[in-house]
């Protein structure tokens, strides 16, 4: 799984704990929902930091509280 796949999986659960759906999601978070689709979207690879901070903040969380989570430490190492 891609670091990108574990944060659209982190939110999608933090989501679906909270009875949230993504476009809900983006009005909590001040982003347009395009942004939050994006994110989500497989075919796309970039993840902005400052956007998973405002998603965080959405849901009412620290970012260390969105990290803390198994999906993370599972991830195999980027550097080949």
């Amino acid at each position: 799984m891609s670091v990108k796949d574990a944060v659209a999986a982190r939110f999608r659960e933090l989501c679906a704990e909270r009875n949230v759906t993504i476009n809900e999601l983006a009005t909590l978070s001040g982003v347009t929902p395009s942004t939050a689709y994006s994110m989500m979207d497989k075919s796309r690879r970039d993840v902005s930091v400052i956007t998973v901070k405002k998603f965080c903040d959405g849901l009412e969380i620290t970012l260390g509280e969105f990290f803390s989570a198994p999906v993370f430490d599972e991830l195999e190492q980027e550097i080949k």
